[in-house]
């Protein structure tokens, strides 16, 4: 494959796409989606939210209960997972111990009748493009996890794909290298201007990658964004607590989110003189974080509720604290400015 006959990425669009495993609730529960062409777009969610499920429809792998899966207007939803369009990058990678980088790169091909000369040459080139043609002799075993990851991708990329699809492919990975790949996952898409769906339940590594975020909980979609968008302007109580760094409280105007870095804490005796302090509260938790040092707080005399607690956390940038230190027992005030608090559907 050259740089010319590389092909683009395709729209994806998933029409009330609905899977069922028997009796209780569905897997997927009839949700819309657009994938934008060449963009990269990440299904988070926590363990059994659907996200893997939803994955594997587009790919194939699994059949739909009901709806539609669209590549480009082009109804897929029935078609042998070879006849898509699509490539799949596994968690584990998959490859084949006994073969070198090469065979594995040029096992698709040889099953499609390819003959040798014309598969190793495609092999090559692509494992070229990864900055991995040194080492096409060798064998998974002989492979650090990144170097095993390209080989992957390779693979993946020999089918000539308009969709890259990624089941977790950085889970397995060490945090350093995990940080390393997800760079170059990022720069592949980017070069390549393929389509690239990708499952995970990493929070940090979907606001890294992600054109488009989408959040799963219970087979539904609760939220579609960029992550900008996603984590500053949570729409449902679920998106703020599970992308973290939002406190969920009852105020007079209804459950608000408030991110954890726009509450202002302020000892007692200098807010009862401020006119925009919020809520009183104790430290129960101080935990040093490098760059900002972390309090949680029990807020006295807070509204609760089956969804909000009492319990608040607010990260203090160091050089703040070690102007204003404080300990666990400190009465403190809380406040925040009005526009830092945005509503939220429960």
């Amino acid at each position: 494959m050259t740089a010319q006959d590389t092909p683009s990425g395709s729209t994806i669009e998933l029409v009330a796409l609905t899977k069922h495993y028997g009796g209780g609730s569905p897997a997927v529960d009839s949700i819309n989606l657009r994938i934008e062409r060449g963009s990269y777009c990440c299904l988070l969610g926590p363990s059994g939210c659907g996200k893997s499920t939803t994955l594997r429809m587009i790919a194939g792998h699994e059949s739909a209960t009901s709806g539609d899966i669209l590549l480009d207007n082009r109804n897929i939803t029935d078609l042998p997972a070879a006849e898509r369009g699509t490539a799949m990058m596994f968690q584990s990678f998959a490859l084949f111990p006994h073969l070198s980088a090469l065979d594995n790169v040029a096992f698709s091909l040889k099953m499609k009748g390819v003959d040798k000369a014309q598969r190793q040459a495609r092999a090559a080139e692509l494992l070229e493009r990864v900055a991995m043609g040194h080492l096409a002799q060798r064998k998974p075993a002989e492979l650090s996890g990144g170097q095993q990851q390209r080989v992957a991708l390779a693979r993946a990329l020999i089918t000539q794909p308009r969709v890259l699809l990624l089941d977790e492919p950085l889970s397995a990975l060490d945090p350093f290298l995990r940080i390393q790949m997800r760079a170059e996952l990022r720069r592949w898409q980017k070069k390549l201007g393929l389509t690239f769906v990708h499952v995970t339940h990493s929070q940090e590594e979907a606001m890294a990658l992600a054109d488009t975020m989408v959040v799963m909980n219970h087979g539904l979609i609760e939220q579609v964004g960029s992550p900008h968008a996603v984590y500053n302007l949570p729409v449902s109580e679920f998106v703020a607590r599970f992308m973290g760094g939002h406190n969920v409280l009852q105020t007079p105007a209804g459950k608000v989110g408030v991110r954890t870095d726009q509450i202002q804490v302020l000892p007692l005796a200098r807010a009862q003189a401020e006119a925009a302090t919020n809520r009183r509260a104790v430290v129960s938790d101080v935990e040093y974080q490098g760059t900002y040092v972390l309090l949680g707080l029990h807020s006295a005399g807070a509204p609760v509720s089956a969804h909000t607690t009492a319990e608040i956390s607010v990260m203090v940038p160091e050089a703040s604290f070690a102007a204003q230190p404080f300990a666990v027992g400190d009465e403190v005030q809380l406040a925040w400015a009005p526009e830092a608090a945005h509503p939220l559907a429960a």
